[in-house]
């Protein structure tokens, strides 16, 4: 089957632990994307201008599926954006205002923000993945078009507060882990396989030409949805179990290596 686009998640996946990557290899790479008319897309659990940040000379050459699926851009435009519906959002912040030791930011269409009572920790790795941050007194006075919360604990707590969570806000809300201790609140439905399907369909691209690479649950349906799945070595075993290929970990640029594999053509990318 011929390849006819690549998505990458970002955070353990296309960066490397210091949260950036080998730009001069991944601009020869493109270049030969683009020769062999193969698509870029980034699908990752960020906000769409955080994304955008790392490509700036590329920003709308390629397409996104931001927020785990619930805001999308193909080639510069808007294809697509979510919206929690007032009810779900005030059963949400009810819940997350009633614990004060859930930190979170609130995700919109315009921008992302957080209460003054954030720990310092928190405010700090808010900052550094979200382009567009505000710090508000009132997040429900906001007027936004609303479609994501993100919470970060600890890592070990992680899966008892998903359980948590899902049990009070299961009827409305879908709650998954995005790694390293964070947990996405996001629309049913909207998650990264319904996201990356409306672009490929916008690009006439089957699934099973595309190729998409990940390390977290929340890249789970992506990988399940595609041709060719591969799992990062630093993956979670979760998602190793469902993807059907395994690359280096994101520390090795196993990102990279899978594109370096698909414009060169070796396996699994045998051409015919």
């Amino acid at each position: 089957m011929t390849v006819k686009a690549v998505a990458v998640d970002m955070d353990g996946t296309f960066l490397n632990p210091n949260q950036s990557y080998d730009k001069a290899r991944f601009n020869n790479l493109y270049q030969q994307l683009k020769l062999q008319n193969i698509e870029f897309i980034v699908a990752s659990g960020n906000q769409y201008y955080q994304l955008a940040s790392h490509f700036p000379d590329i920003v709308d050459d390629i397409s996104y599926v931001a927020e785990n699926g619930a805001l999308l851009y193909l080639h510069g435009q808007e294809l697509f954006h979510g919206e929690m519906s007032q009810d779900v959002l005030n059963k949400v912040y009810d819940i997350l205002d009633a614990d004060p030791t859930i930190d979170y930011v609130a995700c919109g269409l315009n921008g992302a923000y957080v209460l003054p009572r954030v720990s310092k920790e928190f405010a700090d790795i808010a900052t550094h993945h979200y382009a567009r941050l505000d710090t508000v007194t009132d997040i429900r006075a906001i007027q936004d078009v609303m479609f994501k919360f993100s919470i970060k604990t600890t890592v070990e707590h992680a899966d008892e507060l998903i359980g948590e969570l899902n049990g009070k806000l299961g009827d409305v809300v879908h709650t998954v882990s995005s790694g390293f201790g964070f947990i996405d609140l996001i629309i049913p439905g909207l998650h990264k396989a319904n996201g990356l399907t409306k672009v490929l369909n916008k690009m006439n691209i089957s699934p099973e030409e595309c190729v998409a690479i990940g390390d977290s649950l929340n890249d789970k349906e992506m990988l399940e949805l595609v041709g060719y799945s591969f799992a990062m070595g630093n993956a979670a075993e979760k998602v190793k179990a469902v993807a059907k290929y395994q690359t280096q970990s994101n520390s090795e640029d196993g990102a990279l290596n899978v594109i370096e594999k698909i414009v060169h053509g070796d396996a699994p990318f045998n051409r015919q």
